[in-house]
C-alpha cells in the first residue's frame, strides 16, 4: 500500500476499517501521517487529515497507542501459551518435515509423524548415520534414487538442517531450553547423536574427501521404496 502511494501522489485517500486494522505501532502511523492521507474510519466513523483539528489527532493517537498495547498483550499471552505448551512436552509451533499437527489425546494440538514424509526423514539420518556419506554425496545418492521433499529434490542445505534439528530424537530446542518431547521421535537418540559427532568432524575437518567403494552403496533399498512410493 505504501509503495503504491508512494508511486501515485493523487491518490491520498485511505479507506480502513478502524485504526488498528491499519497499524499497530507508532512507526506505521508517523509514515502514514508524513504522507498527508486523508484517512476514513469506517466503523469509527472519523475523517482524519492534515487538516482535521488537534483535538480529534490527539484521540486517534490514543487509539494507536491502545493498539499497540493490545498486540504487545497478545504477543506476550502467545509466547507464554507456548513456553508452557514447552514445558509440558509438547512442541508449540508448526509441524517441521516429517510431522503433521495433530490433536492430542488431552485436546491439545501437538504433531504426530506425517505417513508420508517420515520414512524418508528416517532414511536419511540411518544413511547418513553409517558413516558412509558427506551430506553433499548423500543428497546426489537421494536424488539419484528420486526421493523428494514436498515435490522438490533434495539441497544439502535443507538435508543439512534436517540432520542437525533436534526435534527428530524426541527432544526440541525452544526459547533456549532443551524440552523432552511427548510426541513420537522419528530416530533414536542414538542415531541422532552418532549423526551429530560425524557432522562435527566434518565440519572440523572441512574440506574433507570423501572416499567411496567402488561397489554400490549399501542402501535400505526397502524403506527407499516406500518412501518414494508414499510421496508419489
Amino acid at each position: 500500500m505504501l509503495a503504491h502511494l508512494r508511486k501515485h501522489p493523487a491518490c491520498r485517500v485511505i479507506l480502513v476499517d478502524k485504526t488498528d486494522r491499519l497499524y499497530r505501532n507508532l512507526k506505521d502511523h508517523a509514515t502514514l501521517d508524513e504522507l498527508g492521507l486523508i484517512i476514513h474510519l469506517v466503523k469509527e466513523g472519523e475523517i482524519l487529515g492534515p487538516d482535521s483539528k488537534s483535538s480529534e489527532q490527539f484521540i486517534h493517537g490514543m487509539k494507536v497507542l491502545m493498539a499497540r498495547n493490545y498486540s504487545l498483550d497478545l504477543g506476550e499471552e502467545t509466547i507464554k501459551g507456548m513456553t508452557e505448551k514447552a514445558r509440558a512436552g509438547i512442541y508449540p509451533s508448526y509441524a517441521p518435515l516429517g510431522y503433521r499437527n495433530v490433536h492430542g489425546t488431552n485436546g491439545k494440538r501437538t504433531i504426530g509423524p506425517d505417513p508420508d514424509r517420515t520414512p524418508i526423514i528416517t532414511e536419511i539420518f540411518e544413511c547418513f548415520a553409517a558413516g558412509r556419506h558427506s551430506v553433499k554425496t548423500l543428497v546426489k545418492e537421494l536424488n539419484i534414487h528420486g526421493v523428494r521433499l514436498r515435490g522438490r529434490k533434495l539441497y544439502s542445505s535443507n538435508v543439512h538442517h534436517i540432520l542437525r534439528k533436534r526435534l527428530y530424537s524426541g527432544d526440541f530446542d525452544w526459547d533456549g531450553t532443551t524440552h523432552q518431547g511427548t510426541y513420537e521421535p522419528l530416530v533414536s537418540p542414538g542415531c541422532w547423536q552418532r549423526v551429530q559427532k560425524l557432522l562435527d568432524a566434518r565440519a572440523a575437518n572441512h574440506p574433507r574427501k570423501v572416499k567411496h567403494d567402488s561397489h554400490t552403496p549399501v542402501w535400505c533399498t526397502a524403506a527407499i521404496e516406500v518412501a518414494c512410493s508414499s510421496v508419489n
